[in-house]
């Protein structure tokens, strides 16, 4: 019996330890965010000061010396390229690990959908990506923070881009089933392979080698935020595809 009534404390212990660490994390991956800022701005003026020397230096007089600026000059590029990355990578953890509560407002997912769709036509553009839109003609109201809700359809366009190596289509489409609300993200991508398929919404689980594997993750947490549901359907080589399941409001079915 005693043991049995130690539990609880148990959990609760290991409950505020998991907290104070997320917390913690949070705290170090800012303060790593501002010296790989200083960095990065280091490294162009680097660059920029390597570039005006070669420019100084008139052939046949350059020589050598022209060859060793350039090998340094790439040298730097790689290390700015790897800055950048680790920079995504704390953006992503950073995101992950955000304990904000949503600020909770009236939302017509229509409109929301409709401004991130416009919002990302250029990005899609610049990939050789068709994208295409089917919304409901009718008002989906919802409670939820319009802000977190972007930031979970735009890490599901991210993702169906990096699927879309070759173009391919981006689909948005938004519906009503029951009493929710639905916004459905797919693509015409290479797939998801089974076996991955039942990991998808863990944190740190990336095919890609230079990905975090944070984005779907953090869109699960953000969706279950709102009392909502995230299904996936995919086919290797066909596509995937993403749909987001929020409560309408009372009155709106």
């Amino acid at each position: 019996m005693n043991k049995g009534a130690e539990q609880p404390d148990v959990k609760l212990k290991d409950t505020k330890e998991a907290e104070e660490l997320g917390r913690l994390l949070g705290v170090i991956a800012h303060e790593i965010k501002n010296p790989l800022s200083t960095i990065k701005v280091n490294l162009r003026l680097i660059d920029e000061e390597l570039a005006d020397t070669a420019g100084q230096c008139k052939p046949p007089g350059l020589g050598d010396y022209g060859e060793r600026l350039g090998r340094a000059r790439r040298k730097l590029a790689i290390i700015e390229k790897e800055t950048t990355r680790l920079e995504q990578i704390l953006d992503g953890f950073l995101r992950y690990a955000d304990r904000t509560q949503p600020k909770l407002a009236p939302v017509d997912l229509n409109v929301l959908a409709a401004d991130l769709f416009d919002f990302y036509i250029p990005q899609a553009v610049r990939h050789s990506i068709t994208m295409r839109q089917c919304l409901d003609k009718v008002p989906l109201w919802c409670v939820a923070d319009s802000g977190m809700l972007k930031q979970a359809m735009l890490n599901l366009f991210i993702n169906a881009q990096q699927a879309l190596a070759a173009g391919g289509e981006l689909m948005l489409r938004t519906g009503r089933r029951g009493g929710f609300a639905e916004i459905q993200v797919s693509d015409t991508g290479r797939g998801i392979s089974p076996e991955r398929l039942a990991h998808i919404f863990e944190p740190y689980q990336s095919s890609r080698p230079d990905g975090a594997g944070l984005g779907l993750a953090t869109v699960k947490k953000i969706v279950d935020a709102h009392n909502g549901t995230i299904s996936v359907v995919s086919e290797p080589g066909k596509g995937t595809a993403f749909t987001i399941c929020l409560p309408l409001c009372e009155g709106a079915t």
